[in-house]
Order: structure tokens, then sequence, then C-alpha cells
């Protein structure tokens, strides 16, 4: 199988343009391509894992990945798939969020001389001279064309900025400088980037004739990504700091029966014969299967020896109430009042819901305990006493699992 065929067996391509030239690049590792991403945090996170993982399966291929970091379009703010605008970011912050960006892509891909390599595109995109792009690429897009894309046809009834609705043109030109700077001719993006790909594609061939050798592929990414990215408590991260090994592993242990087989396709990289496999796995089959996504994501992200504790601790927790190596949360006398702390307040404190809105839900459907026994009253509170020595453990659902205690 070749490695294009996997990527389609795996379910990650969407779309492409010229299908024979980009297979043919992609299977002899002649394929320089560039993925995107905007540093809107400081950290990685799941929904961006289907980028990374498809950049490793390209790399192991021979083929050279080009890693584009948004320090420039971040200025703007990508509209695809938002109701507002995005809040602005000082340059010290896209700074200090590219930095990051890369030191959690070393677990991924490989830097360094003929490997990988990453850009900024602020290096090329704050030198622009504005009426010089007015004329030089401004004049090569049709705004009716714009218009029709899908990510500003979903905001023209609420509202688009200007600042916005020049993103496209932004992202075209990053395309057109490392095709000439980089010899990238090749592009990724999640399914919600084909109108933005598919203008730098044109750019190129417009500016640099037809037969210039720019191809774009669009995933199952940003759709499936995003969705598997998000959960009621915000985003699942890949800075440990953020989101503990234990609680990633939690994550994909917890994804749904139908989900499970898919995301071992997409993210592990299991030989596909051996997923097959597990096609007709039920039942019982299904949770062993979730214990292999979660195992095999966490040691791509943290590496074995923490892939190996998380597991033991989620076992220990599920099978014999062991809660050694569970998340915990350290509270400060200062985060008591008169001397004990609410379940509601207690549970956003520890992580486990972001409001005490969401916290009283849980409690009124049965959906938290605390060392066992069940809360269903959320006036309930603990006092100093209660959460001093161990603390307490708590348990939201039937499978999170969270110790507090008093410091």
């Amino acid at each position: 199988m070749t490695i294009y065929d996997e990527l389609v067996a795996r379910g990650l391509i969407a779309q492409v343009t010229d299908e024979d030239e980009i297979k043919e690049l992609i299977n002899e590792g002649k394929a320089t391509f560039y993925i995107g991403f905007d540093p809107t945090a400081d950290s990685l996170h799941v929904g961006h894992f289907m980028a990374l993982c498809l950049m490793k399966r390209l790399q192991m291929a021979g083929n050279k990945p080009v890693v584009l970091v948004g320090g420039g379009t971040g200025y703007i703010g990508d509209p695809s798939g938002r109701s507002d605008m995005r809040s602005m970011m000082t340059p010290e912050t896209i700074q200090h969020n590219c930095d990051c960006f890369k030191a959690q892509m070393e677990r991924f891909i490989e830097f360094g001389e003929g490997k990988a390599v990453m850009v900024n595109n602020a290096d090329w995109l704050l030198k622009l001279n504005y009426i010089e792009l007015l004329r030089e690429v401004g004049a090569q897009f049709s705004v009716n064309n714009m218009l029709r894309a899908e990510c500003y046809k979903q905001r023209m009834e609420k509202g688009l900025s200007f600042l916005e609705f020049n993103y496209m043109i932004m992202q075209a030109y990053d395309f057109y400088h490392l095709y000439q700077n980089y010899g990238c001719n090749m592009q990724f993006g999640g399914d919600d980037q084909w109108s933005n790909m598919l203008a730098g594609t044109e750019l190129i061939r417009k500016k640099l004739g037809k037969d210039a050798y720019a191809m774009t592929i669009t995933l199952l990414m940003n759709s499936e990504g995003k969705k598997m990215g998000k959960t009621a408590n915000g985003a699942v991260w890949l800075d440990p700091k953020k989101t503990t090994p234990y609680e990633f592993y939690q994550y994909w242990r917890n994804v749904g029966d139908d989900d499970v087989l898919k995301c071992i396709r997409m993210l592990t990289f299991l030989p596909l014969e051996q997923i097959d496999e597990m096609d007709s796995w039920e039942g019982a089959q299904l949770n062993e299967a979730k214990e292999i996504l979660a195992y095999e994501l966490t040691q791509l992200v943290h590496g074995k020896e923490e892939a190996d504790k998380a597991q033991a601790a989620a076992r220990a927790a599920f099978q014999g109430g062991n809660f050694e190596n569970i998340p915990e949360t350290v509270l400060s006398a200062d985060d008591l009042n008169d001397g004990s702390i609410g379940i509601l307040t207690l549970m956003v404190k520890a992580g486990l819901v972001s409001s005490n809105k969401e916290a009283r839900t849980l409690v009124t459907q049965g959906g938290v305990s605390v060392d066992g026994e069940k809360v269903t009253a959320p006036n309930t509170a603990f006092t100093a006493d209660q959460l001093s020595g161990e603390g307490v453990v708590v348990k939201k659902g039937k499978k999170v699992y969270h110790k507090v205690r008093l410091g």
C-alpha cells in the first residue's frame, strides 16, 4: 500500500486537486508541504492531532514538512467557523505561543537540516507594503468569488470586518511565498480551509503561470479535529501543565463507542491490518479498543513512561479503588469560606466543570459522588477537617475521578 492509499484508507483525505500529481509526489517522497497553525493559545490541543500525525506519516515516507506558525495572520484571525471576531493578541503573546508550539511539535516531527522546518509568516507579512500588496496580490482576487466562500458567507448576516476579509489574501500569499522561497509544492488543511487553500493555488498559477506546480489537499481535520478537541470543560491540551497525562488518557478512554475505531484509524500508527480486525469488536471489546487508543495517543504525546502510569492509575481507580495516582487539586485556606467550601465551587476549582451552573446540573442529576457517597444537594459543603490529610475523591459521571485536598 502506498502512503497516499494509506491516507485514504485511514479516512484522512476529503478533497484534492491534481490527484495524479499529488499521488506521485507523496508516494515518491518528493512533496514539500506545509500546514498552518494560528498561535491563538500557548499550547496545541487534540484538535491539532490529525495535522501533527499527518506530518509525521508523510515525513516518515520521505516528504518534507514545512510547519507554518501564523505569527502574522494571528494579527488578523481566521473567520472560518467563527460567529464573531477573534480577540486581538499582542506581538509578545503571539511570539510566546509560537515558541510553545515548536517545543510540542518536536515530539511528532524531526526538525533540522534537510528535514522539517518551522517558519513564521510574520517574517514576510509584517514587511509587506500595503499598496504593493494591493497591486501585486489583490488584483488577482475576485471579491465576488471571495464572498461565495463558506467562511465568509456564514458571517455576512452578523457582520464581517474588513480586517478578517483580508485573511484569505494573507493565507494565499503564504503559499505563494513558501512556493518561491522554500520550494513548497503542496499545502494541507482542514475541510473548512478549502476556499483559502484554493486561493493560494490560484494565486501561484496566475502569478507564475499555469504550469506552476502547486497543489492542495484538505483533510477531515478541522471538522473532526475541532469536535475532538473540545469538552464541556474546554480544550484538551497537549501541554501536561494544562491537561495532565492522566486526564489526557482519560479523555481518549472515554470516547464514544461509535468514534473509537475511527480515532484509532485516523490518529494511531497501528497497522491497518490490525485495526481492520477490530472492526467486528463489540461490547467489552470496545472498552479494550478504547484502552488501546488512549495508551497509543498518550504515549505519542507524553512518552511511554507517562502512558504506563496513566493506564495503571486508570485501571487501579476503576477496578480496585486505588486513587493514589489520579489528578489532584490542592486548595488553600483562602479557597474556603468560613472554614468550608461548597461542592459547586469545589468542582469548579478542581477543573471538573467550567461553571457553578454546570456543577449544579451534574449534582442534581445524580452525576457526582464524593468518597463513594452520591451528592445530590447543591448546597453540600466540605470542612477543612474533611479536606485535610488525604482529602476527598470526587467522581464525576462513571469514569472521571479527581482528588481534592487542603494544602
